[in-house]
């Protein structure tokens, strides 16, 4: 049974050794917290941690460094979620909410994430295949070239330039909006794309051809909305850490470029009560990561959980900071997406 004196001492330990990458030791534990017992009364506590298998020698008389274990138990026991600061607060304010739509939303989002925790940020691609079409707009561009968008009731807009092979005049573009509108309004996204991989010339013969173009544009926008995929940001980070990494590194990055891998592992990951949840070391293993931790939270679009928000990056990470940072950028964008 661990006590809560060692327990103490774990936390010190995770968090020196995350803050210095060196092996801590219980003369740096006396020197740096106030635990108000000797140095061999801490060795007996690291004694007992180590029989536990939350602490281990890296080297022969050298100081102590977490295990995976032991970093489990620190963050389910001991790490304090440290409040985001001021700053951080206001640069997701005003860098999120420059956003034009949901895939820049979502650039941005792994972009400050990435800069907030210095590791990989991961977010998955909402897959809207529950949500219908709203709305689609059709606005020329030149005579013969429309920009495409496809507006669904869960707030992402698809948008794709068109070359129609011909020219057509403005009433015929009008015509085409109301006539597809009328057609695909209110259906759900994998409705819509069966309609539209089927359309006729939509009373239009003359512009079969164009019509045809468009449709077939519309109904692969519609099919995007269904497929499951990442964005990734912040891979500088990774090889920043590489030391932090006992194999090559690149074999990290080759498994996250596969990114059905961590989708997967996304999908198995169980969140507590708030959404979040947190995956380390050699519980990545089946996944080819085991040297990683994984932090992630679930946002919502719409109303419906359908994705997560995450980092990855070495064992020894700040748990505390990272995790309320994925938790409070979560958190923006299931109100800023509920909010459309």
């Amino acid at each position: 049974m661990v006590s809560e004196r060692s327990l103490a001492v774990l936390r010190a330990i995770v968090q020196d050794y995350v803050a210095s990458r060196e092996p801590v030791g219980s003369k740096t534990i006396v020197e740096r917290h106030s635990f108000g017992v000797s140095a061999a009364t801490i060795r007996n506590d690291m004694a007992l941690l180590e029989e536990e298998e939350l602490i281990a020698a890296p080297h022969t008389s050298s100081g102590r460094i977490p295990t995976d274990k032991g970093y489990r138990v620190f963050v389910d026991q001991l790490a304090e979620q440290r409040p985001l600061t001021s700053p951080q607060r206001q640069a997701i304010d005003t860098f999120l909410g420059e956003s034009a739509d949901l895939d820049e939303l979502l650039a941005r989002t792994v972009r400050l994430v990435a800069q907030f925790t210095r590791q990989l940020a991961v977010v998955q691609v909402p897959s809207f295949g529950a949500s219908r079409v709203r709305h689609v707009e059709l606005v020329p561009l030149s005579a013969s070239r429309l920009l495409v968008m496809l507006i669904t009731d869960a707030g992402l807009v698809e948008q794709r330039v068109v070359d129609l092979g011909e020219a057509l005049v403005a009433e015929t573009v009008e015509t085409l909006r109301e006539r597809l509108n009328a057609l695909v309004d209110g259906l759900d996204v994998v409705e819509a794309s069966a309609k539209l991989d089927t359309i006729d010339d939509l009373g239009l013969p003359e512009h079969a051809g164009a019509v045809g173009r468009l449709a077939a544009a519309l109904a692969e926008q519609a099919r995007a909305q269904r497929v499951d995929k990442l964005v990734v940001a912040g891979a500088a980070n990774l090889v920043r850490t590489e030391q932090d990494f006992s194999g090559r590194i690149f074999d990290v990055i080759e498994a996250i470029e596969e990114q059905v891998v961590l989708l997967r592992l996304f999908g198995e990951m169980a969140a507590d009560q708030h959404g979040l949840t947190v995956s380390i070391g050699r519980e990545n293993a089946p996944f080819g990561l085991a040297d990683t931790s994984v932090i992630a939270s679930t946002f919502s679009a719409g109303g419906i959980d359908v994705s997560r928000l995450g980092v990855l990056g070495p064992t020894r990470m700040d748990y505390s900071s990272n995790m309320a940072a994925v938790r409070a950028v979560a958190r923006y964008l299931s109100r800023t997406l509920g909010e459309h």
